[in-house]
């Protein structure tokens, strides 16, 4: 391997062509020397420290033929950095890898040689000094920094580097440093000046964006704080606290609320964060079949609903980090500034991540946080002592909240200490309105306007403890609370699915009835009128249904038809189907079930065919006899106490006799009502023994045992006149 050596002549210029220049290089990696290196007719302004931040396959970057270049001839200055120049050359030959640096206002990949020669070769791209639209520092306020400038990564094609930390040019000399000053802009962050290298076109994003993010929840705000629950649950967290406090503010010098987010998940690295205030992404390549996000927009969209100013503290094993996602911060700017800050863990401290960032950028970062928010130092030293000494989480914190009239759209009520089940706390919404559904009648909808009732069904399988104001939320696994329960296969456009449907006493008394639609366990759409529920208010009243819709909402090809709000599905036809098919089963079950109940005298309820109680450690679910009173025990049960009295190692049990109706959607068509929809006679259609879920239509002696009553009850049909409210009375 040949090269210069660094006590020769530099190559003088008399020695250098007409209109030949040099330049002399350090390359550096991870704050280590690899070698000094001269650049062959670089362009101008090229700084004089290249830091190698991330090496990509070269078949990544195929557009690197359209890029100018130049020769990369090592100098050495001693055995050391000639075998370290050897290593680095040999690793991109070996892995067919090219480096990625980022000088200045360039982006610059270094191509191995071929053969044994000891000279790399260089292409580089211009980069717009002027726009920094996620985490860079506007060109106004450079002066502030100025030997510092922040490079986007997210204006580069390269997969890598859309998930890479933001880099910055280190100091330079004083004839070769970075041009923070804007020469023109075509108003996409291109600058107009000449340069060599092909220029593109990058969006920039407007600090009014975030007010427009907002309006995806406009119609119902706790669709906003699902979207943060939503961010928990997919970190694996176990315990999540939402509450609203008072907080002082030095910029207004009074007390604010605020509403804070806190969960134990694994937290998010900078890279994590990076992409979690990015606006959109791919979809995540995950396992997870319960994994929740897929936009790339909900923390946004959630947030600037919420209020106008929100910050992220975030901890994982081995990093911290800290974000500003500000509306106010924002105003009169004409490009969106997002401040992080992020350090890494050495020994048993935290220090300042220089892989990310350098000093001066953190502590101006810091600077704008204590400015525009209410945390201090003390405020956020506070928060981070959360975390405890080796913990992890993200902690989200909102304020300036969203208004309604001269008060705040959200009501928040602080509950009594010492755990007392009659003075909870609770998050409202301030207006108490009920959603529009078609065909609903009834104007006790809890979950609609108050938060703890819509968190006890947001997931289908609930595990996350959840605390609002203190108060822990008792989850509701809908489909295992239902009397009479029966459970319906089908098949929609060549995908299974999977209906629930069953008799609710809480759902009666409020006069709800409907379809509970999950996609990927998380509830999308609730108390869902179809068939005859539709048309007539009274029909189906008490009556639930619970469905899991994830394999037919996801195409094959990766689209999902479900609302970026999440709070809906798109108009098409799976979901059209499924409309049709949900109308079927539930008419099907009000002809063979309802309509043979019988009407029971006084209080007499209809209880669930088996009662549920969760262990608070271990959030296993345990099944009891049909006549205990889960209301007796207390709201922190567990495993070892009574009527289980067992420990948290044995497994859960598995929901035994349950007999199905297997249908499939045949359009219109209509089975005979001498027949089951399993094809079975009704004459031979049972019950499962002991366990109330059944499977066609009850006979009327069923009941001998139960109190005396009344004649068989008939649902009023469409064409017959409504029958008199006192034959209701006796329920």
């Amino acid at each position: 391997m040949t090269g210069v050596v660094m006590g020769d002549c530099f190559l003088e210029k008399e020695h250098l062509k007409e209109g030949h220049s040099q330049l002399l290089v350090k390359l550096t990696k991870d704050e280590k020397v690899i070698s000094w290196a001269a650049c062959d007719n670089p362009p101008s302004q090229m700084p004089t420290v290249w830091d190698i931040c991330s090496t990509v396959r070269k078949e990544k970057v195929d557009f690197l033929p359209e890029l100018p270049g130049f020769s990369l001839n090592p100098v050495y200055e001693d055995d050391h950095l000639k075998r370290e120049w050897g290593i680095f050359l040999g690793f991109l030959k070996k892995y067919n890898r090219v480096a990625v640096s980022k000088p200045g206002v360039y982006e610059a990949y270094i191509l191995p040689p071929h053969g044994d020669s000891s000279i790399a070769t260089v292409l580089y791209r211009g980069k717009a000094p002027n726009a920094c639209p996620i985490t860079g520092i506007a060109a106004s306020e450079t002066s502030s920094l100025p030997r510092l400038l922040t490079v986007d990564a997210s204006n580069s094609n390269l997969i890598e580097d859309k998930i890479a930390p933001t880099q910055q040019c280190r100091e330079v000399d004083e004839d070769s440093s970075c041009d923070l000053k804007v020469r023109g802009s075509n108003g996409f962050g291109n600058s107009l000046g000449p340069s060599r290298s092909v220029e593109r076109n990058f969006a920039t994003a407007h600090p009014s964006y975030l007010k427009t993010l907002g309006q995806a929840h406009s119609s119902w705000i706790f669709g906003a704080i699902a979207e943060l629950v939503d961010n928990s649950r997919d970190a694996k967290a176990t315990k999540l606290e939402v509450d609203i406090s008072m907080v002082y503010s030095i910029t207004v010098d009074k007390d604010i609320p605020m509403l804070s987010v806190i969960d134990d998940g694994h937290g998010m690295h900078h890279e994590d964060i990076q992409r979690m205030i990015s606006f959109g992404r791919g979809q995540p390549k995950t396992d997870d079949s319960d994994h929740i996000g897929k936009y790339g927009i909900g923390f946004k969209t959630g947030a600037m609903r919420l209020g106008k100013d929100a910050l992220v503290l975030t901890q994982t094993t081995n990093s911290r980090s800290i974000a500003f996602l500000s509306q106010l911060l924002n105003e009169g700017n004409d490009n969106l500034e997002i401040p992080i800050v992020s350090y890494r863990r050495i020994g048993q401290y935290m220090e300042v991540d220089k892989n990310v960032q350098n000093e001066d950028a953190a502590k101006y970062y810091l600077k704008i946080i204590k400015t525009h928010s209410p945390f201090d130092k003390y405020l956020i030293g506070e928060k981070v002592g959360l975390f405890g000494v080796n913990g992890t989480g993200t902690q989200i914190y909102i304020w300036n909240l969203d208004k309604w009239g001269t008060s705040y759209s959200l009501e928040w009520k602080y509950g009594m200490s010492g755990g007392s089940s009659f003075h909870q706390g609770g998050i409202y919404i301030s207006s108490r309105r009920i959603r529009s559904r078609p065909g609903q009648i009834s104007k006790v909808v809890p979950l609609d306007y108050s938060l703890k009732p819509y968190l006890e069904v947001i997931f289908l399988d609930p595990r996350m403890k959840i605390y609002v104001q203190g108060s822990l939320v008792k989850s509701r696994p809908l489909a295992k609370s239902l009397n009479k329960t029966s459970v319906e296969n089908g098949e929609i456009l060549k995908k299974p699915v999977q209906l629930t449907l069953g008799f609710s006493q809480l759902e009666w008394e409020q006069a709800n009835c409907g379809i509970f639609l999950y996609w990927h366990g998380r509830l999308i759409e609730a108390y869902k009128r179809v068939g005859s529920m539709i048309h007539n208010g009274d029909c189906g009243r008490g009556i639930i249904g619970v469905i899991d819709v994830t394999k037919l909402m996801d195409d094959d090809d990766g689209h999902v038809w479900v609302h970026n709000n999440k709070q809906g599905f798109q108009d098409c036809e799976a979901y059209a189907k499924l409309e049709e098919w949900l109308g079927e089963r539930v008419d099907e079950y009000i002809d063979k079930y309802v309509d043979k109940i019988q009407l029971r005298k006084g209080n007499a309820q209809y209880k669930p065919d088996h009662e549920w109680v969760q262990c608070n450690k271990c959030r296993k679910w345990r099944k009891m006899s049909s006549d205990f009173d889960s209301k007796t025990l207390p709201d922190e049960w567990f495993c070892y106490m009574k009527p289980f009295n067992g420990r948290c190692e044995v497994p859960e049990e598995v929901e035994s006799g349950l007999i199905t109706i297997s249908t499939k959607h045949h359009g219109g068509h209509t089975k005979d009502s001498t027949e089951s929809s399993n094809g079975v006679p009704e004459k031979a259609a049972t019950k499962s023994q002991g366990t109330g879920i059944v499977t066609s239509s009850e006979s009327e002696d069923d009941d001998d045992d139960e109190e005396e009553a009344l004649p068989p009850f008939k649902r009023p049909r469409a064409s017959l006149k409504r029958r008199c409210k006192k034959s209701w009375r006796v329920f």
